[in-house]
């Protein structure tokens, strides 16, 4: 299933990351576990921000994907399923077909 990982990395955490020079290996490593299909990195409110849109096969791989996000970042962490638009088209479709 295709899921998006939001992870917020408070400043603080961040910036000592950074300091250390140990946040870039960080999300080499979030990027070599995940294998995302797209990953973008911004802020959200104040905070640095990763969304990583990725297939998840069964919820056994949520712990040993995300603990590090906490562990490490210190992160605000959320997943949840998401479609794209063929996803969706199919699922309207099969809605309103009564499938």
């Amino acid at each position: 299933m295709r899921m998006v990982l939001k992870a917020q990395i408070p400043t603080e955490a961040g910036n000592e990351l950074i300091k250390n020079g140990t946040l870039s290996k960080i999300m080499e490593a979030a990027l070599s576990a995940l294998k995302p299909e797209a990953a973008y990195f911004t802020l959200d409110h104040g905070d640095r921000t990763c969304f990583y849109y990725f297939d998840m096969q069964q919820s056994s791989q949520i712990p040993p994907l995300i603990e590090s996000f906490f562990m490490d970042l210190h992160a605000k962490v959320s997943l949840q399923p998401v479609m794209n638009a063929d996803e969706l088209r199919t699922g309207l479709s099969d809605l309103m077909s009564g499938t």
